[in-house]
This record gives structure tokens, C-alpha cells and sequence, in this order.
């Protein structure tokens, strides 16, 4: 199928349906799709039969497709065939960094909370021994659902034919680059990137964000000039790789939603070159409905309304006077009521039945009866407090986990036996998941008591022991995993274990 040949409401693997052209270059070209099973948005790359990189592409994007942390974008399918090579991605919308700064600098701390999100996404997908080799502002997206999207990893330098000797590096470079960008409104390179205009330069090199903004703090100088301007660094070492970049900036606070106080134009897709970025396809500001005009009482009404009102007051006053008097007759004739006594120890009561959150001391992928192992190496992403991080299951055949075991899950170890409250899970967002929460002292399965169960559970799922139960060891036990991009999984974004107080 060559690229002529592609044209909207064409159908690649039967289910993807090409809708809007978004971008052509050097016979690559981008779409918006439809995936007709899971009806939902998807971008897909198609290429021309002489396209001299197809193969690398397609490598890149199934590599890529196996990564986990949700703000690295997801590929949901590849192929490279005679007929047609394509790869399916994420359609990510929202405001990518080149938007954020078009008008102007953002808050030293925003910019530099967005940068440690891309950093720990991009040393996640280092693990894997893949690299992003061209971080540009277009590839750091704020999403309308308020998170942090890194855009393009591995796909987009396959794309582009980029290699090095030196990965690790160079992106740590890039990220320096994109905090630059954020500090500052200039882009740290020879040309203007994004609409952004080029760093100034003094002495042959880039000036520092301090030099070039007021109100930059110093450390966060210190991070950029380390991370991507070696003549500045003055003796202090290089950031060498994504995760120094992310340990530099572990403290700064994390992004949240900009408050908004005037109508605002709605968010437009966004993406890289191999994921949908639609800034063509803004959409016009929406305009408010047209308010209705005021009722208006006709003339002769108003006086009869006042009346109907003043006789309504007046009665509600002689009720509540006469309520009060029976209360207060009621209390002095029965000072002793057994009721009233019991009023205030019933409050004290339910104060006194607070319970706490209790971290546990590690996790892991429980998988006793299979290979013994399920991700375990992602599995303290569950546990350490933030919500953009997830561990997952293998991927299965089916929602019976293939048929190849009864259950598999995530295990805490909790350091002691503590008594167990409740169990709050946060879950993947597709629905059809059955899970179970055991505890116990032993982290065998058989010693491990099945307290609560909920089925078709998505999201936040609350699991509440039906007895009293306590135990050193809390699983969370998939018999069932819903479907994800085609894939069958369990997801587990965060978990956090209540335990009763001391009363």
C-alpha cells in the first residue's frame, strides 16, 4: 500500500481507521485514527514504500510499546509489511512546553516539575535501554488530564536516523535544555526552536538562566548549567544521565492545574511526530449559551405573591416557637432521658475510631503460581505515593489470565502484623478487573486469608475486610484482569494500607 494509496477511512489490522492527515514529512505521515473496537482517538504513522527507516521504526515502537510509566506515551501496535507499515500510538491532547511559553517564562517551579516528571519517565525507559536522542519542547506535554506526557522515546529517533555513542548523556542534555526553555523563553541552540528565540550568548557561550531571567533560583541554575552548559559548570560535575537529572530536581514540587479565571481556548492534541499533535486542528473558543431573560411577574401578580409569602413566614415562625418550647418542657420534665445522655459519648465513639495510613516496608510482583515473579522490579512504583507511577501485571490472552493460573498480584509486606482496616487501590480505569485482598503472617499463598473481594473494579477501589483481620502480609489478588490496548493486565497506580489507631 503506498502512501498515495492511503487516504482517510482507510483500515489498517481491520480495527484502525484513518480519519484526519495531521503532517507529512520525508515520506512519513501522521494521522488521527479511530480504533472501531475500543472507540477512542489513536494517532498512526504510515510510510511510504520507499521510506529508508521503516524497519527501525517499527523495532523502536515495539520496544517502546513494553514500557510502563504512564507519562512515557503508549504504542499500541506496529507493523512492517509489504503492504502497509504503520505504528499506532497514544492520542495524547494538551499544551506542550512550546504552548506553555507563548507568553513567556513560566514559574521557576512549574518549569522545573515538569522537567523531574520527564526525567523519571525518561530514566525508566533508559532501564530498558531505550533513548530519546531529541527532546524538544514540542515533546513535553502538560495533558488535559493534568499529567506529564514525554512524547517520541526511541520511535522518533529511529525516525529521524539519529544514533550516539553517548545516550545517556544526551538526554540528560535534553532535559537540561527543555528547564532551560522553561526558565527562560529561549532555546539553549544555534537556531530558534518552537517560535523560541535563541539563548543570548556572552563570551562565545550561552548565558546562564540567571543572567538571562531575574527571579531564577540559584540551584535551579545550577541544575540546567550542569545538565547542558559545560562551560558554565565552573568545576561542578556534569549531570550524566535522566536519573541524575531526576535526583537533582527530586524536591521541587510537582505540577498542578493552572486556575483559570477567564474562558480559555480548549486544549488541542498534541503529540511528536509519531504521536497525534494537531496544533492546525485548534478548536474555537466556546461561546456560552445564551442566558434566558429574567421572569417577569405580570402586573396585579406581585402583591398576591408578597401575601402568599408573608402568610408562609409567619406560619413557619409559630411552628419552630412552638417545636422550641416542646424541646425545652421535654428536657426539664426528663433531665435523666437515657437517650439524651447518650448523645455525646456516641460522637466521642466515632472520633476514637480514626485509623491511620501504614506504609509498608516493600512490595513485590506475586506470581506463586507461575514463574514465582510478576514485574517485581516496578513493583515499589505502587507504593510510593504518587498516583503517575503503576505497577502491572504480564500481559494475558484473555481475562482468566489466560488460563494458565488462578490469580497473581501484588504483595506487601507490611515489617510486622498490624490489624487491618481497609485497603484503598488504585486501579487501572478500564472496568472488568476481580480482585481480592488477602492478609496474613505468612507470605505463602495458603497462609494467606481472603478478607474482601470486588468484581468488576476499576479505578479507586476500596477493599474492606468483612471481619476483623490482621497480618504481617496484604495481597492484592487479580482471579480476573481487564483488557488495555488490545492486552489483558492488571494495573495498580497506588495502594495505602489503613490500620486502626490506637484505641
Amino acid at each position: 500500500m503506498s502512501t498515495s494509496a492511503v487516504e482517510p477511512g482507510t483500515r489498517l489490522a481491520e480495527r484502525f481507521r484513518l480519519e484526519d492527515r495531521v503532517s507529512e514529512s520525508d515520506g512519513a505521515t501522521l494521522w488521527k485514527a479511530i480504533d472501531e473496537i475500543l472507540a477512542r482517538p489513536v494517532a498512526v504513522h504510515t510510510f511510504s514504500p520507499g521510506f529508508p527507516r521503516v524497519h527501525e521504526v517499527v523495532t523502536a515502537a515495539r520496544s517502546a510499546s513494553r514500557l510502563t510509566d504512564p507519562r512515557l506515551t503508549q504504542v499500541f501496535d506496529a507493523a512492517e509489511d509489504e503492504k502497509a507499515s504503520y505504528v499506532v500510538s497514544e492520542w495524547v491532547t494538551g499544551e506542550s512546553l512550546t504552548d506553555l511559553l507563548a507568553s513567556g517564562p513560566l514559574d521557576p517551579e512549574r518549569a522545573a516539575g515538569l522537567v523531574a516528571e520527564a526525567a523519571e519517565a525518561l530514566a525508566h525507559a533508559h532501564e530498558a535501554q531505550l533513548y530519546h536522542l531529541c527532546l524538544r519542547p514540542s515533546h513535553l506535554v502538560w495533558t488535559t488530564g493534568n499529567t506529564v506526557k514525554v512524547l517520541g522515546v526511541a520511535v522518533d529517533a529511529a525516525m529521524y536516523g539519529l544514533t550516539t555513542d553517548q545516550p545517556a548523556l544526551d538526554d540528560a542534555e535534553g532535559l537540561g535544555r527543555l528547564l532551560y526553555a522553561g526558565l527562560t523563553g529561549h532555546w539553549p541552540g544555534d537556531e530558534e526552536e518552537g517560535g523560541l528565540p535563541a539563548a543570548p550568548m556572552t563570551d562565545g557561550h550561552f548565558c546562564t538562566p540567571r543572567q538571562v531571567t531575574a527571579g531564577v533560583p540559584g540551584y535551579l541554575d545550577a541544575v540546567t548549567v550542569r545538565a547542558c552548559l559545560p562551560e558554565s559548570r565552573k568545576g561542578h560535575g556534569a549531570l550524566a544521565n535522566p536519573d541524575e537529572v531526576a535526583a537533582a530536581l527530586a524536591d521541587v514540587a510537582r505540577p498542578m492545574p493552572i486556575p483559570i479565571s477567564y474562558p480559555s481556548t480548549p486544549a488541542v492534541a498534541s503529540a511528536s511526530h509519531t504521536e497525534g499533535l494537531d496544533i492546525a486542528h485548534r478548536q474555537k473558543l466556546s461561546v456560552p449559551p445564551p442566558q434566558p431573560p429574567p421572569h417577569r411577574v405580570p402586573k396585579g401578580e406581585g402583591s398576591m405573591v408578597n401575601r402568599v409569602l408573608m402568610t408562609l413566614v409567619v406560619l413557619l415562625v409559630i411552628a419552630a416557637v412552638g417545636v422550641g418550647a416542646w424541646t425545652i418542657g421535654r428536657s426539664l420534665g426528663s433531665p435523666t432521658d437515657p437517650e439524651a445522655q447518650q448523645t455525646v459519648p456516641s460522637v466521642s465513639a466515632s472520633a476514637s475510631a480514626q485509623v491511620e495510613a501504614v506504609k509498608p516496608d516493600s512490595a513485590k510482583g506475586f506470581d506463586p503460581l507461575g514463574d514465582d515473579d510478576e514485574k517485581s522490579d516496578i513493583a515499589k512504583l505502587a507504593i510510593d505515593g504518587k498516583p503517575s507511577t503503576l505497577w502491572k501485571t504480564e500481559s494475558y490472552s484473555s481475562a482468566d489470565l489466560g488460563r494458565l493460573k488462578d490469580g497473581v498480584g501484588l504483595l506487601l509486606d507490611m515489617g510486622k502484623s498490624i490489624r487491618i482496616s481497609d485497603v484503598v487501590a488504585t486501579l487501572g480505569d478500564a472496568p472488568g478487573a476481580t480482585v481480592e485482598l488477602k492478609v496474613g503472617d505468612s507470605a505463602d499463598l495458603d497462609a494467606l486469608k481472603t478478607v474482601a473481594t470486588k468484581k468488576d473494579a476499576a479505578g479507586k477501589t476500596t477493599l474492606t475486610p468483612e471481619e476483623p483481620a490482621s497480618g504481617q502480609y496484604v495481597l492484592i489478588w487479580f482471579t480476573r484482569v481487564p483488557t488495555d490496548g488490545g492486552k489483558f493486565h492488571g494495573t495498580i497506580y497506588d495502594v495505602v494500607v489503613h490500620s486502626p489507631g490506637s484505641a
